[in-house]
């Protein structure tokens, strides 16, 4: 469950970054998909890992 909240918050901060930097829709939308990849990523292993060190089932 936290991989695809994190992917959410990455879509949100890559689109921000984007339309920061002046970008255009689609730009926007390639940020906002590279940040959501590499966000629920990070928050796929960060719960396995907790699964793991917490001893959940």
């Amino acid at each position: 469950m936290i991989g695809p909240i994190f992917g959410i918050v990455g879509f949100l901060c890559g689109y921000y970054v984007a339309r920061q930097r002046g970008g255009k829709t689609l730009d926007r939308l390639q940020y906002g998909a590279g940040f959501a990849i590499a966000f629920g990523l990070f928050g796929t292993l960060l719960g396995i890992a907790l699964a793991r060190f917490l001893g959940a089932a």
